[in-house]
């Protein structure tokens, strides 16, 4: 059995891969406080809720955003699962070209959706993560990560309008019946919602206008992309677990 962890700066996700098939996924918040016993004991026991034991894992692959949990979360791994880990990091083979100035910017979930999306539905591609930010990398055919947008996320941009102003609340995120809102938390969603659909929209045909890749495909993922993703005809796919595929994908390719 395969182990995937994803550390974000909200959330973690991991999963559970018996060959190609997702056999569990789980998703806990992003805290620094937490001990190496207690992000092993997690581990374990959600394995165990699923009817799996942590005696079976053969192999964890680790990718990280937060470096100040890494090396918790890693002695965690060590103590209770396993220490035969693949941490994505430089010299790890993706099958992808980072041609841009600095690869050593790119985060390691970038690196790995766009490992996923390359790898499952080809190029050119533009992924699409609606995370903590939003960002967008574009991938060509022959599989080199070319360009990336960097914008606020869907949930920042709502939590930080809530708290920078001194009486609109912090809103549930979701789409209200009409953009032509009449009270408060309506006009808000209303504003977050067709103001990210929007954005969406625009940065997708301006990459496909300065590229010039016409039949550019799109995939999103990321929680609140569904929200999206309903809402514009411009996303071809939507695929929740798209990290956790690109997960399994990097430990197949560097299996030897």
């Amino acid at each position: 059995m395969l182990l995937v962890i994803d550390i974000g700066n909200t959330n973690i996700t991991i999963g559970a891969f018996k060959g190609e098939e997702l056999s569990g996924s789980w998703r806990m918040t992003t805290k620094f406080q937490r001990t190496s016993d207690e992000y092993g004991i997690f581990v374990c026991e959600a394995l165990k809720y699923k009817g799996m034991d942590a005696k079976d894992v053969d192999a964890v692959v680790f990718a990280s955003v937060v470096p100040n949990m890494n090396y918790s979360f890693l002695n965690g791994l060590k103590k209770y699962i396993t220490d035969n880990i693949l941490i994505v990091g430089p010299g790890i083979k993706t099958g992808i070209k980072l041609a841009v100035e600095n690869p050593k910017e790119i985060g390691a979930d970038r690196i790995v959706d766009a490992v996923a999306a390359y790898g499952i539905y080809g190029g050119p591609i533009l992924v699409i993560d609606f995370g903590t930010a939003t960002t967008y990398d574009l991938i060509t055919e022959d599989g080199s990560f070319i360009a990336g947008i960097t914008c606020p996320g869907i949930k920042l941009s709502a939590n930080a309008l809530g708290q920078g102003t001194a009486k609109l609340p912090v809103i549930e995120i979701k789409k209200p019946d009409s953009i032509l809102a009449k009270e408060t938390i309506s006009s808000i969603q209303a504003g977050i919602v067709y103001g990210h659909i929007g954005q969406t929209e625009y940065i997708i045909k301006k990459v496909i206008e300065e590229s010039g890749f016409g039949k550019l495909k799109v995939v999103a993922t990321g929680g609140l992309g569904k929200v999206i993703v309903d809402e514009t005809r411009y996303i071809h796919h939507y695929d929740s677990m798209l990290t956790l595929k690109g997960l399994r994908i990097l430990y197949e390719k560097n299996l030897k």
